[in-house]
């Protein structure tokens, strides 16, 4: 038995095949986990790797099959077909899922070769270095494990742990990066309490943690690879970003992020800058998200005008920390979401790189296609 990304597999499992010969395949099921401990299955399919099983004359054994494809299921996992044998009240756990399959399978080979068993009392091999501290179960339950292995090689940087830079650290901290590297000078007080993910207590804040050391310590409960800068970048530690793969840039305009820009062009990194502009007018709030991507493909957009080097000034009041927690999440979700599609997560058919959304209007703009 053995853990494999968010499958429980159980390995050499023998079965006949169509030729009536005995061999061994693996069976593959999701898990349902609180923590370390595992719930009820939340489904009666198992996914088998091998050919299909046969009774002893070679015929199939058609009271399980379900679907049979070439399944990618991730982390390394692949399957030829899904079984489904649903008791009246399902599966009680995952001891009498996953044996009463083996018996399945295991029966008919039996009969041809007398003493064979799926129970093989070897010592299970060693688990997978994770960069979680807990089984992720959410990709593989959902069939998309295969998508978020392609961001498992990256080396993420997210300068500026602000209202939208939070919420980046949030939703990359749930993808199985192999780094995160966080970039911020500042201390974690009241006001950024209103514009970040989470609920920060008093007695936190009456430390006055770094930005970058409060939220390492709260995300790093789930993802153990968070290298925490507690440093403004500029010429003198623009080094720090050496080895990246991808950034995010989420500080406002000043020449830090002229320096920014330069280090990561300079290094062929892509990288996301996001930016907000807000105006109270007549009692309400409107205002403009901008979410602007630079890739070794297309670069020449960002010194056109798409993102500022110079400071907002005193008028600029997103500058003034005005609270807008919802405004910041959806900046970073969108920021998050380019990053995926450029990365083969999601579909990318505009290959846009940069957009704006305006909240009046629900207004979503793409443009600088390549």
């Amino acid at each position: 038995m053995q853990i494999q990304g968010g499958f429980l597999i159980m390995r050499e499992v023998p079965y006949v095949d169509a030729q009536r010969q005995v061999r061994m395949g693996s069976l593959i099921s999701t898990l349902n986990m609180a923590g370390d401990v595992t719930r009820q299955p939340d489904t009666h399919v198992v996914y088998f790797d091998g050919n299909f099983p046969c009774q002893p004359n070679g015929t199939h054994i058609q009271g399980i099959a379900n679907q049979s494809a070439d399944f990618n299921l991730g982390n390394g996992v692949t399957a030829k077909h899904l079984f489904s044998s649903k008791p009246t009240n399902g599966y009680a756990n995952y001891y009498e899922k996953m044996t009463t399959y083996a018996s399945i399978l295991s029966g008919p080979a039996s009969v041809l070769k007398p003493g064979v068993s799926p129970r093989t009392f070897r010592m299970p091999e060693a688990e997978e270095n994770s960069v979680f501290n807990y089984t992720e179960t959410a990709s593989d339950r959902a069939g998309i494990g295969a998508l978020t292995e392609r961001l498992s090689a990256e080396k993420v940087a997210i300068i500026g742990l602000g209202g939208t830079g939070s919420y980046v650290l949030d939703f990359v901290a749930k993808t199985p990066v192999r780094e995160i590297r966080l970039f911020d000078g500042d201390e974690f007080l009241q006001h950024n309490a209103f514009r970040a993910p989470g609920a920060a207590s008093i007695e936190e804040l009456r430390e006055a943690p770094k930005k970058v050391d409060h939220l390492k310590a709260i995300y790093s409960r789930m993802h153990r690879r968070i290298v925490a800068h507690a440093v403004l970048l500029d010429a003198g530690n623009i080094h720090l970003l050496d080895g990246v793969s991808f950034a995010f840039v989420c500080v406002d305009a000043g020449p830090s992020k002229r320096v920014i820009v330069g280090r990561l062009e300079a290094l062929d990194v892509p990288f996301v800058d996001v930016g907000m502009g807000l105006e109270l007018v007549d009692g309400s709030l409107g205002g403009i998200l901008r979410v602007t991507a630079s890739t070794p493909r297309k670069r020449d957009h960002v010194h056109k005008g798409r993102i500022s080097f110079e400071g907002g000034g005193v008028d600029d009041l997103y500058s003034s920390n005005i609270q807008v927690a919802d405004l910041n999440a959806l900046n970073a979700a969108l920021a998050v979401i380019k990053w995926k599609k450029l990365r083969g997560f999601y579909r990318d058919l505009e290959r846009e790189h940069h957009s704006t959304y305006t909240t009046d209007g629900n207004m979503l703009l793409n443009s600088d296609c390549e």
